[in-house]
């Protein structure tokens, strides 16, 4: 058989044992094997290239900059940062209809800035956002659909997670890619903050019994200002050195987590306990990135092997379909996707393929990142498989059901969709920034 068609049968094989509910990195990682195996026809040779294929996807010193920011989120969620950045934002804004839900998005946008985890910011905020908007009376989809929504700025706005994952898979400058997602995010979160304005003004029982507050005096914004202050301290430590050339990103995660460190015992809300299950929560999060990862590496290295990356590249300019209807087409799939699996895993099954095809077609590979970060983020709200969606489910319990969480978090999809088709027209804004560097 054709090479490239053993490439097909896999991906083929992949799609199904992922249907059939099989672990996607015990997926990947067994039909790399295969594959391998049936390419070359020795056992102890795509034992050995498989073996070569693990050990370097993890043996580089950027892989550190993974676990070092995951435990600065989970520290910075420890010290009660969330709480701050919440009141902070309702301080600020006390006459504005809505103003709990717009300072829920703005308190995410922030904190995204400190952790770069969509799932920890809708545990965190599911916690303390959201029991404030149902005390006051607003309606419940409203209230969840706030909560879920605003979470995806975690992926987006630097430090992310998925941008670390695409720069390693891209081999693009992880820098760069942090600073492609600072002006995407915030135009997400401005529309965000519109979005949720248009639907106060037009339906206010969205926000039930909230009424004006009294503008709050001097005395108390510059008590906020100083409640502020180590959070404003932090980020500005961690990004300021990566885009300052201080710090490697993963430098510049090993300061953020001690930082994040120094934060929590200085505000007294560090035990030993509090620590170690800190660290062992930083383990089994950095552990499970860390296996899908080498999975991800293996079948790389096998469509390659099988000479699919490439056929499939020639096979995609051969249509001579316009340039932007093939990234078009590739989002589509990113959103397909989401509906049957995580944030990571698309990415790791995807863009070995996808890359190819988008450096011959020209488009900037930085570019291309943002906009396939937000294509995947919207898979996060995307029925039936939402991560945000079952983690606010598997905190709220018995008090929200799932068909609740997923009918809250439409309209946001919707503005989410819009952001997208924003960035894939004036790929300006993922581009400036990195280009001034």
């Amino acid at each position: 058989m054709d090479s490239s068609l053993i490439g097909v049968v896999m991906v083929g094989s992949l799609v199904a044992t992922i249907l059939l509910s099989v672990h996607v990195g015990v997926a990947l990682g067994a039909l790399s094997f295969l594959g391998v195996w049936w390419v070359k026809g020795s056992f102890a040779v795509a034992l050995k290239l498989l073996g070569i294929a693990a050990f370097g996807a993890v043996s580089d010193y950027v892989f550190g900059v993974l676990p070092l920011f995951v435990l600065m989120g989970l520290l910075s969620a420890v010290s009660g940062v969330t709480g701050d950045l919440y009141d902070a934002a309702n301080v600020l804004m006390p006459r504005v209809r809505g103003r709990l839900a717009i300072a829920t998005v703005l308190a995410n946008a922030v904190f995204a800035a400190i952790t770069g985890v969509s799932v920890a910011s809708a545990a965190i905020f599911s916690k303390v956002a959201l029991p404030e908007m149902l005390r006051l009376g607003y309606g419940k989809k409203f209230a969840l659909g706030t909560v879920g929504g605003s979470s995806v700025l975690g992926m987006l706005i630097p430090p992310s997670v998925l941008f670390i994952i695409y720069g390693i898979l891209a081999e693009e400058s992880i820098g760069k890619l942090f600073l492609a997602g600072i002006v995407p995010g915030l135009v997400l979160t401005a529309v965000y903050s519109a979005g949720i304005y248009a639907m106060v003004s037009r339906n206010p029982r969205l926000v039930g019994g909230e009424r004006a507050m009294a503008r709050a005096g001097r005395a108390d914004r510059l008590r906020m200002l100083v409640r502020l202050w180590p959070t404003a301290s932090l980020i500005a430590l961690v990004l300021g050195g990566i885009y300052g050339g201080l710090f490697t990103p993963t430098e510049a995660g090993a300061m953020g987590a001690f930082g994040a460190l120094l934060l929590a015992v200085l505000k007294r809300q560090l035990t030993l306990r509090r620590l170690w299950e800190t660290l062992l929560e930083t383990g089994h999060a950095t552990a499970a990135i860390f296996f899908l990862l080498i999975a991800a590496s293996m079948y790389s290295r096998m469509l390659t092997l099988t000479g699919l990356t490439s056929r499939f590249s020639q096979t995609v300019i051969g249509l001579e379909l316009p340039a932007h209807v093939v990234i078009a087409v590739f989002m589509l799939v990113f959103l397909a996707l989401g509906t049957i699996l995580d944030s990571t895993s698309i990415m790791l099954v995807s863009i070995p393929l996808m890359l190819p095809v988008v450096r011959t077609l020209g488009f900037d590979v930085i570019w291309f990142g943002v906009v396939s970060v937000v294509a995947v983020e919207i898979g996060l709200i995307t029925p039936p498989f939402g991560m945000v969606v079952f983690a606010m489910k598997a905190i709220l319990g018995d008090a929200a059901s799932l068909e609740e969480i997923f009918a809250g978090t439409l309209p946001f999809m919707v503005m989410m969709l819009i952001v997208l088709v924003i960035l894939i027209l004036f790929p300006v804004l993922s581009t400036w920034l990195p280009r001034l560097t």
